[in-house]
């Protein structure tokens, strides 16, 4: 190893170092507001630099960095914090072969250092819901908060043998909506809990994406591959939805296939 692939490499663990230590610790007085924006030169540049890369280098991604960016990932807004998303890291040779295949042997996917199938959860909420109550970091947990993860969380998730009981609260939401106002609807069907579970999920997926970019690496989104087939390979059931598939790795200097734009801003804004 060269002295500069040395000092790289120290600076690269000095920086992962810094990141651990203070994650837990944000520094209050550091606090971006709308007249002190410390950060925002640097957001803006991992912003503007991720690129959907298609081939990546032999630089492979160090557990600690992996598992800093899958931290922050989990990060991401969710409802209720009810998270309903996982990550499976394919890394033993055996299921990444049999993963690539899956992704339409994709350069992506070939080339990453590591590949991530990101998943959302339709049958974990009600054991979410139980979990934050008792996780909740604030002692005694306040009963707002109870009736939030008991009542109004179940009652927007039950939808009962062959939907019975989304037949009652549809009615329900008619006469509320009727007499108060509007009212969150609640979810119906099958296919609404699992856009509520994808939904979700995707946010957490452009964290880790951003992080990775931040970290010095890139990644590739990629929606074209064989759901049912990863499903088995990774032993998922029905409620198990495989959202995207990552690569994740170093840009390799052919790594981009076209120059990067996008429509006029003001084709999508509308002030109203």
């Amino acid at each position: 190893m060269s002295q500069a692939d040395s000092n790289i490499n120290h600076t690269k663990a000095t920086n992962r170092q810094s990141v651990n230590t203070g994650k837990n610790n944000m520094d209050k007085n550091n606090l971006a507001t709308p007249n002190y924006t410390p950060q925002l030169k640097a957001f803006c540049e991992v912003i503007e630099s991720r690129r959907s890369v298609r081939r990546f280098t032999d630089t492979p991604i160090p557990d600690d960095v992996l598992a800093e960016c899958l931290r922050l990932a989990m990060l991401a807004p969710n409802s209720s914090n009810l998270q309903p998303w996982e990550f499976y890291v394919i890394d033993s040779a055996d299921n990444r072969k049999r993963a690539i295949k899956n992704c339409m042997n994709q350069n992506a996917a070939k080339t990453s250092a590591r590949l991530i199938a990101v998943v959302a959860r339709t049958d974990i909420w009600h054991d979410h819901a139980q979990q934050v109550l008792r996780e909740y970091p604030d002692k005694p947990v306040p009963k707002k908060v109870k009736d939030n993860y008991t009542k109004v969380v179940a009652a927007d998730f039950l939808r009962g043998p062959v939907n019975a009981i989304s037949v009652v609260k549809w009615g329900a939401t008619q006469v509320a909506r009727r007499l108060k106002g509007p009212i969150k609807s609640p979810y119906y069907t099958f296919e609404d809990v699992k856009n509520w579970a994808t939904n979700n999920t995707a946010l957490a997926a452009e964290n880790l994406m951003l992080a990775l970019r931040a970290h010095g690496f890139d990644s590739c989104p990629m929606g074209g591959f064989d759901e049912p087939a990863m499903k088995k390979l990774l032993g998922l059931g029905d409620d198990h939805h495989v959202v995207m598939m990552i690569g994740a790795g170093e840009r390799a200097d052919n790594g981009v296939y076209n120059t990067q734009f996008r429509f006029d801003q003001d084709q999508f804004v509308h002030y109203v």
